[in-house]
């Protein structure tokens, strides 16, 4: 390179191509860094009215919505990612809008290949580097500050939770999954056991999660909740409702060939209501609730042998008699 060449980075932009921030020679000097003011000035000012507009009128109403503690949390979870996502979204949208509308080839826009303006830009690369980082940095101290912060995420925790809720009053739940529906045993109420998910409002729920023969999950989804059902297993998972209304829950593991059809519907009432039904229910099905086993945390089945190869004794797998609760050493009856 003679000492005539300029130096690298410094080649002129020839006049008339527009190209954002480049030296123009027949343009005015206040005319040539206008389109980097003007596409900051567009990002800035739909970043201010989007990002409020969807926080304050589209997040209350974003799922799983408000009806437990930790669907609550899952929805302002969202919501504020979203509202960190949006402007990077914008920045993008209007940089290629602006370029497709600004310097197309039709309007005698800059070659967008090769030359001058395939070489970086110092500044736009540290801020894009260090705009990311920040960004990144963030989202991990505050996922990490809302997983510890409500006590858990709504998922199972295992059999040993780490994360606990305060309350002093917990209504333990227990959810039985098995080809192909759910059921639901109160033990605070005898331990009877019905197809029906009844829950309190105001109320702190412990959901002891178990399977009777193959592999389910869980998931009521309107109660940020979602634990796997395994056999002879305990899964526990915790939410606080706070809403009245209906709820869904699925089998989110596929389990066989009616998967698709293994769901059912809850309900969260007023505490009255819950009472009174608890108590109706328990001497309603309460010659049913003695042919049960004792309740306990897991089970181990055996019913017709479909139980996923947990068989007592693998004696008799295709008992005629279905039935859970079996010991080790009993045979399937």
């Amino acid at each position: 390179m003679s000492d005539k060449d300029p130096p690298v980075g410094s080649e002129q932009v020839p006049a008339g191509t527009g190209a954002p921030g480049a030296a123009d020679p027949g343009a005015p000097a206040a005319d040539q860094t206008h389109h980097w003011w003007r596409l900051i000035a567009i990002w800035v000012v739909l970043s201010a009215i989007l990002d409020p507009l969807f926080y304050y009128l589209a997040g209350p109403h974003i799922p799983p919505g408000t009806m437990t503690n930790m669907a609550q949390g899952a929805q302002f979870d969202f919501n504020v990612l979203f509202v960190i996502a949006l402007p990077v979204v914008l920045g993008v949208w209007i940089y290629l809008i602006y370029a497709i509308v600004m310097w197309r080839a039709s309007r005698g826009g800059p070659e967008p290949v090769a030359g001058p303006y395939s070489r970086g830009h110092l500044g736009i690369q540290v801020g894009w580097i260090v705009s990311t980082t920040v960004i990144v940095l963030f989202l991990a101290g505050f996922g990490t500050y809302e997983l510890v912060q409500p006590g858990g995420s709504g998922g199972g925790e295992g059999s040993s939770p780490i994360w606990t809720p305060t309350s002093q009053t917990i209504l333990p739940v227990q959810v039985i999954g098995q080809q192909w529906k759910w059921t639901y045993r109160y033990p605070t109420f005898g331990g009877f056991e019905t197809d029906q998910l009844v829950l309190p409002n105001d109320t702190t729920v412990e959901f002891n999660v178990t399977s009777l023969d193959v592999v389910h999950s869980f998931w009521a989804y309107q109660l940020g909740v979602k634990a796997d059902a395994n056999p002879n297993y305990n899964n526990v998972a915790y939410a606080t409702t706070q809403q009245l209304g209906s709820f869904t829950v699925r089998c989110d593991e596929l389990c066989g060939i009616w998967h698709g059809a293994m769901y059912n519907t809850g309900q969260v009432v007023t505490r009255q209501q819950f009472s009174a039904w608890a108590r109706l229910t328990a001497f309603r099905l309460r010659k049913n609730t003695r042919l049960l086993p004792p309740y306990a945390l897991t089970y181990t089945p055996d019913a017709n042998g479909a139980d996923g190869g947990y068989y007592p004794n693998n004696a008799d797998p295709y008992s005629k008699v279905e039935q859970y609760g079996a010991t080790p050493s009993q045979g399937g009856g």
